[in-house]
Order: structure tokens, then sequence, then C-alpha cells
């Protein structure tokens, strides 16, 4: 290994002779170095100063990108590159620095000759490439003598890595006799080594294991048979072992290989076969109907879908007496009894069996028909069987009120088996509770036990049993039902009270009502009803009654010219016979009203009072001159009503306190002195003062004694009206219009007396208050205030009488 990695080095050596630079002349760095340069350029342009391109700079050293071996596995550090400027004059006097990705732990350089190493093994696989930034540097002042420059170092790939099958190991599946080449599935193998550099990443695909029935394209890992008619049958599954090896397949290369199970699948080239040509089976003739008898099965080598098999009875012997089905789990033939057997009639049946596939595939048609013919034979058992009836049922009819003991009918049941055992018969008492009927045990016929009604029970179920008599145990039962008939007790009646009319202007022989007619009597469904004119109305000059034959008749009138001011409502007696045994019959009577009507017929009225209506005026005619009246009332119920409210006074009066009215006279006086043109007189009408007039809405005080009137010569009572008298004169809002100042005083010579308040203290508590408890629950506390108030004033009255 060793000495192959020191080869490769001297090669690359060789190749890149220009990774060391030799001592250039400082006067012309550039043109002594320009295939240098360029190379360098070209191969880390895109990785210098992160940009794609870049400027060139002037500069005394230069170099090309570096490239250094994975994997080495040399003692000493591995040689990686030397630089150079044109400013080291050999004199030790230059510098080398090195910085950026693995600087000083995976790359060093010597700074006095600009040598670089690789200090441990690299891996591409890892890390392909590493940036590095390079200065020269003054040795003593450390001042840099180029500007800093940027290099890679690229990791150069060998071939260290196997290719691998990532998805591995694979599943596939193909059908059974596909052709030649027919596609199964592609592998896919991956390798980690550089696919620019040489044959390590050439992959090529080949089969270890799996030949002939498979093969596999070298480049794209494409699986596809390589037998024909490859049949699941034989064979279902395949292993084969694929391998992947890179240097393109070339002695040396390194390999992996990936397992492909491969799986053929199920087509339907394989017909149903029977393992017998012959099956044999015994069923009892007591066999019940629907059940299963036998068994049998064609196998299909197929499976799923493909192996579904369809069995069809062959039409001959017993293709009518049995059916076959498939059980859809076990793909068996289930042999069903359609009727029942008899061993006495018939002992044996053979039929044949086709088995076919539910599902063909056209493509193997041409291998043969798809089915499969077996014979079976059944052999029916003799067994000791029950009575059999000779009807599945019996329906029989009675009259209700039928005397007791009266036979209604009979059932018969035989032995079939050959022996022809006697058979007795029985009611099972669980269908017949009341025992309403009897049966004869050796005849089989059926009576009544009493007398049936059929209001009560219209229809009686009863189950009869039949014994076997030389073995009890075998029973058998049918069902009789019987049917209480009705013997016509009601008599029909009409269906319905109808509400006839004649129109006025009918015409003779015009239907005017149909009716029909209803009996409690059942069943209903039979019944006939007829119906005509009472004998005692046979000479009916109006109407008849026209019988339709389908239990409905008609009202038609014989004559025209109906009116209602003649008479209004028409009697017709209708006789209704119904058909029972004996016929029943009713007499019905429907009232006809004579109305007014249309010219098309429809109705317009039945009153009598419309015919007192003047003729001609319809019914909306009446209604508009009926609004047309109302209308006017209104009319004049308003006018009167505005004419009254005119005529009123605007007199503005109140109630609850004189002092607060304000009254308009709408007249203008004479002044102050103008006695004649308004009579104060009435402001004070003796009328209405009443001796000791108190206020019944404030709370009365304690008595005073009374205050002796105030002289009219009293000088602070004349100061006091002329002081009032002067505001009054010189007030700008008082109204303009004459008005009436109360001062609180008046003179002797009045005639209402004082009208003032200051006076109104004087309160007379012998007055009773006891009529505000009548007043109601809201005058409670004001009737205890001045109760209790009177009660004090009593007692202090009784006290002073006492004294």
């Amino acid at each position: 290994m060793l000495t192959r990695n020191c080869l490769l080095l001297f090669l690359w050596i060789l190749v890149n002779e220009g990774s060391v630079f030799s001592l250039h002349q400082p006067s012309s760095p550039l043109g002594r170095s320009r295939s240098g340069r360029e190379r360098g350029r070209s191969s880390v342009g895109s990785l210098r100063n992160g940009a794609a391109g870049f400027q060139r700079v002037k500069r005394g050293w230069v170099w090309n990108q570096f490239f250094v071996l994975e994997e080495y596995m040399g003692s000493d550090p591995q040689y990686v590159g030397k630089l150079h400027t044109d400013l080291d004059k050999g004199d030790s006097s230059v510098k080398y620095t090195l910085s950026g990705e693995g600087a000083g732990s995976i790359f060093t350089i010597d700074q006095t000759t600009g040598d670089i190493h690789a200090l441990r093994s690299l891996d591409r696989e890892e890390k392909p490439y590493y940036t590095l930034r390079a200065q020269a540097v003054d040795i003593d002042t450390n001042i840099p003598l180029e500007p800093e420059s940027e290099f890679v170092i690229k990791v150069q790939d060998i071939n260290d890595n196997e290719p691998k099958f990532l998805e591995g190991p694979y599943t596939a599946s193909v059908p059974e006799m596909s052709p030649v080449g027919t596609y199964v599935t592609q592998v896919t193998a991956t390798d980690a080594d550089d696919p620019t550099y040489g044959n390590s990443a050439r992959v090529v695909y080949s089969i270890l294991h799996g030949q002939p029935y498979f093969s596999v394209d070298p480049k794209t890992g494409v699986i596809k048979t390589a037998l024909p008619n490859m049949d699941r049958e034989v064979k279902e599954e395949y292993q084969v072992l694929i391998q992947a090896k890179d240097m393109g397949g070339q002695l040396g290369g390194l390999a992996g290989t990936t397992i492909v199970n491969i799986t053929l699948s199920d087509v339907n080239d394989n017909p149903p076969r029977f393992s017998k040509s012959f099956f044999h089976l015994r069923v009892p003739e007591s066999s019940a109907v629907g059940s299963a008898v036998g068994r049998i099965k064609a196998h299909d080598l197929d499976i799923g879908r493909n192996a579904e098999v369809e069995y069809i009875i062959v039409p001959g012997d017993g293709g009518a007496m049995f059916d076959i089905t498939t059980n859809e789990h076990n793909q068996e033939g289930i042999i069903i009894l359609k009727r029942p057997l008899d061993y006495e009639s018939k002992k044996a049946y053979t039929f044949k069996v086709e088995a076919t596939n539910a599902h063909l595939d056209p493509r193997f048609q041409s291998f043969g028909a798809f089915k499969d013919t077996a014979t079976v034979k059944i052999n029916v058992l003799d067994v000791d069987e029950p009575p059999v009836f000779n009807k599945p049922s019996y329906v029989m009819d009675v009259y209700e009120d039928t005397p007791a003991g009266t036979i209604i009918g009979a059932v018969t049941a035989q032995d079939l088996d050959a022996s022809g055992s006697p058979v007795r018969y029985s009611i099972d008492w669980k269908s017949d509770l009341d025992s309403y009927f009897d049966i004869d045990p050796v005849e089989g016929t059926i009576s009544t036990n009493e007398l049936l009604d059929r209001e009560n029970i219209a229809q009686h179920n009863i189950s009869v049993v039949a014994t076997k008599l030389s073995d009890p145990v075998l029973t058998s039962r049918v069902a009789v039902t019987v049917h209480v008939l009705d013997i016509n007790e009601f008599p029909p009646e009409l269906a319905s009270p109808y509400e006839t009319f004649v129109c006025e202007n009918s015409k003779v022989g015009q239907v005017i009502q149909v009716f029909s007619a209803k009996d409690q009597d059942l069943p209903s469904a039979g019944q006939q009803f007829s119906f005509r004119t009472s004998k005692e109305d046979i000479k009916n000059k109006n109407f008849t009654i026209r019988d339709f034959g389908n239990n409905t008749a008609g009202v038609v009138t014989k004559r025209s010219g109906f009116r209602r001011r003649l008479q209004e409502i028409y009697l017709l007696p209708v006789v209704i016979e119904d058909n029972g045994y004996p016929p029943k019959s009713s007499t019905g009577t429907l009232t006809i009203r004579v109305c007014g009507c249309e010219l098309d017929g429809s109705l317009l009225t039945c009153s009598a009072e419309a015919i007192f209506l003047p003729v001609g005026l319809s019914t909306g005619a009446l209604i508009a001159i009926l609004l047309c009246i109302i209308i006017l009332l209104v009319i004049v119920v308003l006018y009167v009503g505005l004419r009254r409210q005119k005529k009123k006074e605007t007199l503005m009066s109140s109630k609850e306190d004189i002092r607060d009215n304000v009254i308009h006279y709408d007249d203008e006086g004479g002044g102050e002195e103008d006695t004649h043109a308004f009579d104060m007189g009435t402001l004070r009408n003796p009328k209405v003062v009443k001796e000791n007039l108190f206020r019944r809405d404030i709370k009365p005080e304690m008595q005073r004694g009374p205050r002796p009137p105030a002289s009219q010569d009293s000088s602070d009572i004349r100061d006091f009206i002329n002081q009032r008298l002067k505001e009054h004169d010189t007030d700008n809002s008082a109204p303009p219009y004459d008005s009436l100042a109360t001062y609180a005083y008046e003179g002797d010579g009045s005639v209402a007396e004082s009208l003032s308040s200051i006076e109104s203290l004087v309160v007379d508590f012998e007055e009773d208050y006891d009529y505000l408890s009548d007043w109601g629950p809201r005058f409670k506390t004001l009737a205890g205030i001045f109760g209790e108030q009177s009660e004090i004033h009593s007692d202090s009255t009784n006290t002073e009488n006492t004294h």
C-alpha cells in the first residue's frame, strides 16, 4: 500500500510541476510566472475571496491549487506543496504564514521555506477540499510583503468505498407464465467515491445466484425474466443474489451484494378438477326442503380469485329435485333439496354436476376447456313418517246461530309408509280454548259445540292434529280456518245525512243528488243494495228515485218551476233493500231544499229571506249598498260632533285650588274705578261660602285663639298695600290685561267676607275624620293621624269640662 501511494505521489509531482516555484527576479514577476499564475487562477478563482471571478493583483509570488491523497498511511507528514515569493532572497528575511480551514491542526507550513505538509490522513468522503489563506511578511517587523491570498487543497480520491444497496433486500413479484424479458424490478447501488475521478464510482451489476430464471442489466440494474412459462404451481418463490462492483467490474474493484426475493403471482392457468368422476350420496326422505343433502368439491391448483369455482346441475333426472351452490370459503359444492322426497314414490336420483372457473383468462383458453364434470347418485332412505294431510290447510264456512252439533267440514290424513297405519284426529286445545268445535277422532269431521256469533268472533283459527296409531310420537298438524257467516241481522240505511237542494231553474229529468247506503252486516265487500220510491209516495209529482245498479242511486226531478215562495222544503222517502238472506229493508228520508242558483247550476242562496230582495241584485251589489249607508252615517255623526264642539266655551277651571286659577273674560274693563263694566261680587258668591269651612288636604294644627281683625287705618297695612301697588305698577312682566291682586285683607263691608288665608289657621277640631277610613288602604295612615288628633282633642275637652 505504501509503495502504491509513493508511486502515485511521484506521478502527481510530475504532472503538477508548478506546485514548487523557484526564485524569480522581482523586476518582472508577472512575466516569468504568467503560466503558473493563470493556472492558479483557473483552478482556485471560484474559491478566492468568495467571488465567481477575481481581479488580477500584482504580486511577486503565486501558486496553483494543491492536491493531497486521501488515506495516506506514511509515517512522515505528507508533503503537499511549496509557497515562494519573488521577494524572498534566500536570506531568511521572509516569513510565510498559513490560516484557514485546518491550518495548524491538519496542515502546517515551514515559515522559512514555505513547504506545506499534511499532519494526518484525510478522507475525501468526509471533506473533499480545504480553503486556506497564505501571506508573506517581514520576519523582523511582521509587516506584510504581499497581500493575503486564498488557495484550495483538494483531497484526491482513491477507491476505498465499495458499492452499497441502500434499499436492500428487495421484494418483487411477476405473474407466472410470463414471457422472457418481462420486467420484475430494479436495484440501485451507490458508491461514495468520487464519480468524476477515475472508475472508483463506476458500478456494474451481475447475478451471482438466480440463473437461468432471471437476468440483470449490468448498467441499470433492471431485473427481467430469463426463462419462459415459469409455473407458480411448480415453484412459487425465487431468491436472486445481485452483485454491484466498482472500477467498471475490473479486477481489483470493490463489490457489494443484495438479495432480491421474487414471487410468482398466480394466473388462472389451471381448470377445476373433481377428485373422482362419481359421487354416491344417501338422503333420508324426511329431509326438509332447503336443507343440504351432500357436498362435492372440484380442486383448482390456482389460488384466490382464480380458484373460485361455480357448480351447476346438468338438466336431467334430478335437476328438478336438487340445486347446488358454492361455499365461498372452501369452494365446495353444496347440494340442496328443492322438493320433498318420498321413498314410496322414488328411491334414487342420478344427475351430473359441472364445475367451471368463475373468472377465465382468455390467454389460456387454448390449453383446453376450463371445466370438469362428475356424476352424482342420491339414494332416498325410507323413514317412518308422520301422517300427511291431503291439503296444506282447510277453510270452512258456517252461519252464525247454527245449532250445536252441526258438521261444518272434515279433514283427511293418511300414513304413506308401507305399513299404512290408521290415523286418529284431535283438536289442539291451545287453538280452541273455549271449545267452540269438536272433531270425530276416526272420520275427521268437525262440528260445532255451541252457537257462534259473528259479531263476537268472525273467524276461528284452530289446529287439527293427526297421530299415527302405530307410533303416537309421529304427529302432523294442519291449520283449519272457520269463517262465521252473517245471517243478515241489520237492515241497510243511508250512508250519511245528505244535504240535498234543487234549483229554482232546474229542468225535468235532472239528477240533483247521488246517494248510497251502508249495512252493519259483514262482509261489506259482497253487499248489494237496491233503491226505490216507497209505495205511499209512488204518485209523487216532484221527484223520483233512479237506481244505478252499483249500490248508488239518484234523485231525479219530475217537473220544473220550483219556487221558494210557494214551498221551500220537500221530503222524499227512499226504500233501501239488501241482498242478504233473508233480505232486509228500511226507509230513509231525503230532505230537499229549494235554492236559488246561477244559470250554470251553481248555488247562490237557500235562505228564505232572500226571496224578498229586489230581483236582479246580486250579493256584491247588496254589500256595496250597505257600505255606502254605513259611510253616510259616519259622516253625519262626525259633522254633529264638530258642531257641538264649536259651541263649547273655552273656559279653563280647576276644582282643586281657586288661588291658582286665571280666568279670561275676553273683555276690557274701564279701569280700577269702573264698577259698572264688571261686578266684583261674582268673585264673592255667598252661596259657595260656608261657615267654618276648612281644608282637608293638610293636617290641622292646634286651635288658636281668634285673631282680631286688622284695623283699616293701621299704618303698617297701609304701607304694605302701597308697596305692593308700586311693585305691580313698575313690573314689566305683568300681563297686558287687568288683573286682580289679593292682599289677604278684606274690608268690613265685603259680601263674601274674608277670602284670605290669614285666618285659615282657625280650625274647628270638632270635625269628624272617621270618613277617611272608608277611602281605602291608601288613606289608612292619614286616617290614623287625624283619628289620633281627634282623640287627644276630645280628651282635653273632657278634662276642661271636668275642671
